[in-house]
């Protein structure tokens, strides 16, 4: 804007007073007036695109400059060159643009395109119940339980050996909750049974005892009896046994493997009865079906009583051998329910509720 105040305005002032001057002199020209005025438009110019120039300066001075900050005001808003791109990121290119000028413009419709593909997208998968993502064989055993329904011992043994869904002879599992808090040292249970009709598997025993006892121990079937040999044995880490029995005086020597052993259920412990003076009477103990059990971290039980071959009568046997033993076992700090549910299930069939035995 010409106002008084502005440098133009000062410019055009000074301008027409020369032209005064030279009126005054006679030396004044249109040709001196046509390029006064056009130098006060290019110092106006100037002035918007912040040039450092001034009336000192020739009108030619004048253009360069302005010219050479329009060229580099062209050049910054030109895009960079990246190379050649390809059809598809040229075609994503515009694509962008024009949605970009779209969402501007405030519409955001959809193309048909995208309504397409939006309408294309279809519901979302089903989610199969835990049943349904069973196997054929164990669906198919599963309908013969009354969902909900709570089975007397007897018939739920029967439905057991029944509704085995494999064809290998599989264990028939016990599996007791009880109302007990493991945290507790009185209420962790942890105890034996002997089994009347045993385990139905060939159990491995190995006897640590002074060589005194090892004809004893081998005359009942132990199956490794030794000394100094079977330490050896453990320093090479081979555990081919599934019982280990200990007598007492020899139970420090197997402090050194507690970390080989303990993980595995193999320490030898006076209350699984596999720490013994008497190393024949124990080693016929296991052999003939003496089990520990003992309770887990969520209060459970877990004890298999034989396999299904054994027949639901031999089984039911079994089955109140270990209740009566569990029962045995109730801590007499205990005043809540000891026993919450039970069920039994062979390895891989369906689990059965069954009544509470435990008396």
């Amino acid at each position: 804007m010409l106002g008084p105040g502005s440098r133009v305005f000062e410019i055009v002032a000074y301008t027409t007073y020369e032209v005064l001057e030279d009126l005054t002199t006679g030396a004044c020209t249109t040709e001196r007036v046509s390029l006064m005025a056009k130098k006060a438009d290019l110092l106006e110019k100037a002035a918007e695109l912040k040039l450092e120039v001034s009336e000192k300066n020739t009108i030619a001075e004048i253009e360069a400059a302005i010219a050479s900050a329009e060229k580099h005001e062209v050049r910054e808003a030109a895009p960079a060159k990246a190379g050649k791109r390809s059809e598809k990121a040229l075609k994503e290119a515009d694509e962008k643009a024009e949605k970009d000028a779209r969402k501007e413009a405030g519409d955001t419709t959809p193309k048909s395109d995208e309504a397409e593909t939006h309408v294309k997208k279809g519901p979302a998968p089903k989610i199969r119940s835990r049943l349904e993502r069973r196997g054929k064989n164990y669906r198919k055993v599963a309908e013969q339980l009354e969902a909900g329904k709570v089975y007397p011992l007897a018939e739920a043994l029967e439905l057991a050996v029944k509704t085995n869904p494999v064809k290998f002879d599989a264990s028939v599992e016990i599996h007791v909750r009880l109302g007990v808090d493991p945290r507790q040292a009185d209420q962790n249970i942890r105890a034996t049974v002997s089994l009347p009709n045993g385990t139905g598997k060939t159990i491995r025993v190995a006897v640590f005892a002074p060589e005194g006892d090892h004809a004893a121990a081998k005359k009942v079937g132990a199956d490794i009896v030794g000394d100094e040999d079977f330490l050896k044995s453990l320093d090479k880490e081979e555990l081919n046994f599934d019982v280990l029995i200990a007598t007492p005086q020899y139970m420090p020597r197997l402090g050194k493997y507690a970390r080989l052993l303990g993980p595995r259920g193999l320490m030898p412990n006076p209350k699984a009865g596999t720490v013994a003076t008497d190393v024949a009477r124990a080693v016929t103990e296991a052999k003939t079906g003496k089990v520990e059990y003992r309770v887990d971290k969520q209060a459970i039980v877990h004890l298999s009583v034989g396999k299904v071959s054994f027949g639901a009568a031999k089984l039911e046997q079994n089955a109140r051998a270990f209740f009566d033993s569990l029962a045995s076992q109730k801590p007499s700090s205990l005043k809540s329910a000891y026993v919450k549910s039970t069920s039994i299930t062979t390895t891989m069939g369906p689990g059965i509720k069954t009544e509470n035995v435990v008396s």
